[in-house]
């Protein structure tokens, strides 16, 4: 993967490693661009963070996890399921959710190819709350693809609550399978399938070494095979 490929795709955190306030905050897509040289820097400098899954896990919960609104994610996946569970089941499930996320950014940093991602300039009003990070991946022989980050505002930061790619988003993708399995198997069900699935990811990926794997290829992946996840 191209050096500015890697240090936009893989990196989505340093400048949130320490808490900042609102006011301090850079703006959403300067925050994205400069998170993303520092992680990309680490990988440079470090070829044996790629394929030792300990490494990369460690990696992706000190410098990604903290750009991510995961409550938020999680309630907006569940939908009108978040309301009628309770507060522990709520707890269990945003976790569950987010290792899941993890392990798609974990085995992403794994490997990278010559992709390159392109900003677009931020549309919106300095005021704004809630606003779109819009940027292109490109790849020799592949059509452009886009890759738009939907982020709020909050008093530690810009935190993104979803991705998405060519205009598919994530967070609705995983919407209808959490439904149904909800109406299936109930809250407690959709927690155990999501944990019993984590348990499986965990071990391929602790037994993983190298990979054909690069960031917006795996959200693509599991944009598209969602349901193949919960087989």
């Amino acid at each position: 993967m191209n050096k500015m490929l890697l240090r936009s795709a893989l990196a989505l955190t340093i400048a949130l490693g320490a808490p900042v306030s609102s006011a301090q905050a850079p703006a959403p897509d300067l925050l994205l661009k400069t998170v993303t040289l520092e992680v990309v820097a680490i990988v440079l400098q470090d070829r044996d963070i790629r394929g030792n899954p300990a490494m990369v896990a460690d990696l992706v919960e000190t410098k990604i996890l903290p750009l991510f609104d995961f409550p938020r994610m999680t309630q907006n996946a569940a939908a009108r399921s978040w309301l009628a569970a309770s507060p522990q089941q709520q707890k269990a499930l945003t976790a569950e959710f987010r290792t899941l996320l993890v392990r798609t950014y974990s085995t992403a940093l794994s490997s990278y190819h010559d992709q390159i991602i392109e900003f677009k300039p931020l549309r919106g009003a300095a005021g704004d709350r809630e606003v779109t990070v819009r940027s292109v991946i490109r790849q020799s022989g592949a059509a452009p693809m886009s890759m738009d980050y939907e982020m709020e505002k909050l008093p530690q930061g810009w935190k993104v609550y979803d991705i998405k790619l060519d205009g598919v988003s994530l967070i609705t993708t995983y919407r209808e399978t959490f439904a149904d399995t909800v109406r299936d198997s109930g809250m407690d069900g959709l927690i155990k399938l999501l944990a019993d699935k984590n348990r499986l990811g965990d071990a391929r990926f602790r037994s993983h070494k190298t990979g054909d794997f690069f960031l917006p290829t795996m959200l693509v992946h599991a944009l598209a095979s969602r349901a193949s996840f919960f087989k």
